[in-house]
């Protein structure tokens, strides 16, 4: 019995000694796949995006590698002036801070002016289906000063530019601003934060975060726009937008700063800059026109609203090229009880819509009844702009007024008639 009962022990061992070869079998499938994984995400991460940028807060690089192994873009400034080499008295570089406040050079110096001259970057701003969007007019008079603006200053911005050729990233450091005005009149101080462009396609749009009740705030952030090649630097401009923040209401424009990059040179490493604040540029021709049908079914107590057209718009930066839509919203008793918005249209001055809302009144007849149209700037990332508005009622004046008193006397009937758009 004793050779049997010794067989049976080696038959219970069997199992045993399989589990413990696939636990082990198991925990190497587990690693190999997770090894294999890391392997891969590691190749992808080392691959420099083709359009991309990056932001850089305060200094520190959160990209996986550095852009430059020599100096972080925070590095103080006073370092990078003396380590700088010495630049020949005719050379570009120092012609360039014989500019005005605009990037532009003095009119003694007509020949160096000529490549940043603002008239002759108009062409690379503007596509051919919109020329018409910007008059060389328009241009002229955002980068002129008049008198009293030149009084009233608006502070001083501080950036540098960079290209890293290695990576072929453009690389742009918002440092400070100085010398902002309080745009809060209880505190007298103010929330700013900064929004940048590139001009002509608009494709990079960042902004800064906002600091809280200074007039000189220190930014310090750096971004870096991937897939820009050096020859293509000579045809941007870059367009910075300094505004207050606004819990309660619309963000306060505190003013502007162009650069056209024409004539710039980076190939000798980081430039240090600095810029006039100048007040932001509004056409004086107006907000623009709205064309607008309305009808009001008396039967089935129903408002017809169609968003025909939109013509002269302003531009909203300067490169004369805005996005507009439309938000409709129906009040009743100042109290609003419907919105809807049209689609956006890309890029243009004269915006056709064709879009069609029908609203339900709560009440019988239109005394208490009124609608507001908003054209506004559609902003990737940011708070859109407010265009032009226009008011429809029994109280409004002018022609929204006329038009209204039309569309109740003749119910049933679809009245079109063109707006001036007035500020927000």
């Amino acid at each position: 019995m004793a050779p049997i009962a010794t067989s049976r022990e080696e038959f219970d061992e069997i199992p045993t000694m399989v589990g413990i070869f696939s636990a082990f079998g198991l925990v190497f499938t587990v690693s190999l796949f997770a090894w294999i994984c890391c392997q891969r995400k590691s190749s992808k991460s080392n691959k420099t995006p083709p359009y991309k940028f990056v932001h850089v807060l305060k200094g520190v690089d959160i990209y996986p590698e550095n852009l430059s192994s020599k100096k972080k873009f925070g590095a103080d400034d006073k370092n990078e002036v003396k380590n700088k080499p010495a630049v020949p008295k005719n050379s570009l570089h120092l012609d360039l801070e014989k500019r005005d406040l605009n990037g532009n050079f003095p009119k003694t110096n007509l020949k160096a002016s000529s490549p940043l001259n603002l008239e002759n970057v108009t062409p690379k701003l503007c596509s051919e289906g919109e020329k018409e969007g910007v008059s060389p007019d328009s241009l002229n008079s955002s980068t002129s000063l008049s008198s009293e603006e030149k009084q009233e200053k608006l502070g001083t911005l501080f950036f540098s530019l960079e290209y890293n050729f290695e990576k072929k990233a453009f690389v742009v450091n918002i440092k400070e601003a100085r010398g902002l005005p309080a745009m809060d009149e209880q505190s007298m101080t103010s929330d700013p934060y900064i929004k940048m462009t590139i001009l002509p396609e608009k494709k990079h749009k960042v902004k800064t975060r906002v600091l809280r009740k200074t007039l000189d705030p220190v930014f310090d952030e750096t971004f870096t726009f991937y897939g820009i090649p050096y020859t293509q630097i000579q045809e941007l401009a870059l367009h910075f937008t300094i505004l207050s923040f606004d819990r309660f209401s619309r963000d306060d424009i505190i003013g502007e700063v162009l650069i056209p990059l024409a004539g710039i040179e980076l190939s000798d490493g980081k430039m240090l800059m600095d810029r006039e604040i100048i007040k932001r540029n509004v056409r004086s021709s107006g907000r623009g026109e709205l064309l607008i049908s309305l009808c009001y079914q008396s039967t089935t107590n129903t408002l017809t609203v169609v968003v025909l057209k939109a013509r002269h718009l302003p531009k909203s930066d300067v490169s004369g090229l805005s996005d507009p839509y439309v938000k409709v919203n129906l009040y009743h008793a100042k109290k609003r009880i419907s919105k809807k918005k049209t689609h956006v249209k890309k890029c243009t001055p004269n915006a056709v819509f064709n879009e069609l809302f029908v609203f339900d009144i709560p009440c019988e007849g239109l005394e208490e009844i009124s609608v507001e149209f908003l054209v506004l700037d559609s902003e990737r990332g940011s708070r859109n702009e407010v265009i032009g508005r226009l008011v429809l009622g029994a109280a409004a004046e002018g022609t929204g007024g006329e038009h209204w008193k039309e569309i109740c006397d003749y119910p049933r009937r679809q009245i079109a008639k063109w707006h001036v758009l007035c500020d927000g």
